[in-house]
C-alpha cells in the first residue's frame, strides 16, 4: 500500500503543467523591451540626477553672483526663478530624448500655451519688461525727483510692474512701467541741484543797478538758495514798454517749489519797499 502511494506521488511530481502561450509571449516582449530600452532608461535616470545636482550648484552660484554684482533685490528672485525653471525644462527634455520619448505632442501643447499666455498678458508683459529695464538701467532710483507722465514728484517705490511717485501736493501716483519707460523721463535729482528761473518785467524808468542790488539782497535773504553755483541777475529781454529781468539761482530739487514761492514773495516786497515801480502799480 505504501509503495503504491509513493509511486503515485512521484508520478504527479514528474508531470509537467502545460505553459500558457500568452504568458510566454508577454514575458518575451517584456524581456526584449528591457534589453532594448533598459540602457536608455538607466542613462536617462543617471543624467536626470546629475542634472539636478548641477542645477542646485548653479542656483547657489547665481545667488552669490547677483549679490556681488548688486542686482536689484526686486530682480534677484525673478532671474533666479526664471533661470532655474528654464534649466529644469531643458533637463526634462534632454532626459526624454535620451529615453526615446516622443516630444511632438509635448512641444505642440507648450507652444499653444505660450501663445495663449502671451496674448492674454500682453499689457502685463510690457509693464514687466519696462520694470526690468528700469531696474537694470536705473534712469532713476528711489528718492529721486522725476517728471514723467505729467507727474512731478519723488519716487517712493520701484516694483516689477509699476512705479510709485509721491507728488509735492501729497498725491500717490502709480505709473505702469511699460508707459513710464517708453516715454521721456526727466530726472531732476540726478545732478544734485536744480536751477530756478524767475522773470519779471520793469519799466524803463527803473534804475538797473538799484534793481540788481535789491534782487541780490532778496536772494541772499531767502532760505534754501544754494551759494554754489552762484546766482545770476540780468536783463533777458527788451520790450517796447520796458525790459525783463531774469533771476537764476540753484536749489535742492526737493526745495524747488518752496524756494520759488519764497523768493518771488521776497522780491516783490523788497522792490515795493525800495520805491521801484512795478507794472500795473
Amino acid at each position: 500500500m505504501n509503495f503504491q502511494l509513493l509511486s503515485y506521488i512521484n508520478l504527479l511530481l514528474a508531470e509537467k503543467a502545460p505553459v500558457n502561450p500568452s504568458i510566454t509571449d508577454l514575458y518575451n516582449k517584456a524581456y526584449l523591451w528591457v534589453v532594448n530600452n533598459g540602457p536608455k532608461l538607466l542613462i536617462g535616470i543617471v543624467v536626470f540626477f546629475i542634472g539636478l545636482s548641477l542645477i542646485s550648484f548653479l542656483r547657489r552660484w547665481m545667488t552669490r553672483r547677483m549679490a556681488h554684482k548688486k542686482v536689484h533685490s526686486s530682480l534677484q528672485p525673478f532671474f533666479l526663478s526664471l533661470s532655474i525653471t528654464g534649466l529644469h525644462m531643458v533637463l526634462v527634455i534632454v532626459v526624454m530624448e535620451i529615453m526615446g520619448i516622443e516630444l511632438t505632442i509635448f512641444t505642440a501643447i507648450l507652444s499653444a500655451a505660450t501663445v495663449a499666455a502671451g496674448l492674454a498678458l500682453s499689457g502685463t508683459l510690457q509693464n514687466f519688461a519696462g520694470g526690468v529695464m528700469i531696474l537694470l538701467l536705473k534712469p532713476f532710483e528711489i528718492d529721486d525727483n522725476i517728471i514723467a507722465q505729467g507727474q512731478d514728484g519723488v519716487v517712493t517705490s520701484i516694483q516689477i510692474f509699476y512705479t510709485v511717485v509721491l507728488t509735492f501736493d501729497n498725491k500717490t501716483v502709480i505709473i505702469p512701467n511699460g508707459k513710464l519707460f517708453n516715454e521721456v523721463i526727466v530726472n531732476v535729482s540726478r545732478e544734485g541741484s536744480r536751477r530756478l528761473d524767475i522773470e519779471m518785467k520793469l519799466p524803463f524808468t527803473a534804475d538797473i543797478d538799484q534793481v540788481k542790488a535789491i534782487l541780490g539782497k532778496s536772494i541772499d535773504s531767502t532760505e534754501n538758495i544754494l551759494v554754489q553755483p552762484s546766482k545770476y541777475i540780468g536783463i533777458s529781454q527788451i520790450d517796447p514798454d520796458g525790459f525783463r529781468f531774469t533771476i537764476r539761482v540753484w536749489v535742492q530739487p526737493t526745495n524747488f517749489l518752496a524756494a520759488k514761492l519764497n523768493l518771488q514773495e521776497r522780491v516783490i516786497k523788497d522792490l515795493k519797499s525800495s520805491g521801484v515801480k512795478l507794472p500795473g502799480l
